[in-house]
């Protein structure tokens, strides 16, 4: 039986990915070895690693912009205190949508001052705040795109006369943005681009070294760049895999291709919820993420069968987090229209049986 896989990560990815990728794994490049064997300074894995490099420029549109792409290890959690390591020298201004963004200004706590510009929290984040002023001496702003747990996505970013910095770590790649308007943009790979184990980095070399503090070579990004990611050992694997997803996306005509398959993937199930009596979404409509959909049963009564039919018809990773509750759906780039069509057949044969 066909799994639909909405796991919010690690997630789907394309199924030629992985056919590639697996094949790489016991002969890469028809060299007989592996390429989890082979050297990381080898022509054939610089050669991937410039490619995934190239590639992520390209979609992204930051080509001859003065940018850097990285493929860093620690996750999207390490990029946290990298960034205030990188460019806090007093204060920096933090947008508090959800559990991430909370986790980020934890850290950042450690090196400076910081603003909670705004927060949602008063409603568990079921929303993205907007109207807040932004002070005028921050060092940075920080932003988080897309709230997983949560299920919001932010559409509109102000204007600031500051560097801005985003976790996109669950929505890049998967909508059109003017990419330049972030100095810093940081995204674990585990959603929309591969394994778990790299996470991209896309940094602005003209707004690092410019604080006064000595910083650790493993959180410089400036010595990152300087060795193209090599100054240790990359994460191999997931840089090759998401090096091929990358490429998978450029086939597809890109971040425009697939953001209208995004987007008729979330308005099939958004429309699901709202018109079905027995469920409600938890998101605020205006701020609904097209990666993550949330909602819950209005009668709890109905879960043992809902649960029932969701396994039957090979539903898997549609729980909601324990934040929330309830049921999220993760519909990342390689999810197919088809599983959501599975979910929402699933919810209206609930609708049957109520």
């Amino acid at each position: 039986m066909k799994k639909h896989n909405f796991s919010a990560g690690p997630c789907i990815l394309p199924q030629d990915v992985f056919q590639k990728a697996s094949e790489a794994i016991l002969n890469f490049n028809n060299s007989d070895l592996s390429l989890i064997e082979i050297s990381h300074r080898s022509k054939d894995f610089i050669a991937v690693m410039e490619q995934a490099q190239q590639l992520a420029l390209e979609l992204l549109g930051l080509e001859g912009k003065g940018y850097k792409i990285l493929f860093l290890q620690g996750g999207a959690s390490m990029q946290f205190i990298n960034v205030p390591f990188n460019l806090m020298n007093t204060k920096a201004g933090y947008l508090n949508t959800g559990t991430w963004a909370s986790k980020a200004m934890k850290e950042a706590k450690i090196l400076g001052e910081v603003v909670e510009l705004a927060s949602s929290k008063d409603a568990n984040f079921n929303y993205i705040p907007k109207g807040y002023d932004v002070p005028t001496d921050l060092d940075y702003i920080h932003f988080t795109t897309n709230n997983t747990i949560f299920g919001t996505q932010i559409k509109d970013f102000p204007e600031v006369n500051c560097p801005v910095v985003c976790d996109m770590s669950s929505d890049i790649f998967s909508r059109q943005m003017d990419f330049s308007k972030f100095d810093i943009i940081y995204a674990g790979a585990q959603k929309n681009m591969g394994p778990a184990g790299a996470t991209l980095v896309a940094v602005k070399e003209s707004v690092l070294g410019k604080v006064d503090r000595v910083i650790p070579s493993m959180l410089d990004y400036r010595v990152h760049a300087e060795k193209e990611s090599m100054f240790n050992t990359p994460p191999v694997f997931a840089v090759y895999t998401s090096m091929l997803t990358l490429d998978w996306l450029k086939n597809l005509g890109g971040i425009a291709g697939i953001e209208k398959k995004n987007e008729a993937k979330a308005e099939l199930l958004y429309n699901e919820i709202d018109r079905n009596p027995l469920f409600k979404g938890f998101a605020a409509k205006e701020d609904r993420s097209n990666m993550n959909a949330t909602f819950n049963l209005v009668d709890e009564s109905y879960k043992d069968t809902f649960d029932a039919l969701a396994k039957e018809a090979g539903l898997n990773g549609i729980n909601g987090h324990r934040s929330v509750g309830g049921y999220r759906a993760s519909m990342y780039n390689a999810l197919p229209i088809e599983s959501v069509q599975a979910l929402v057949d699933v919810m209206q044969e609930l609708e049957r049986k109520a």
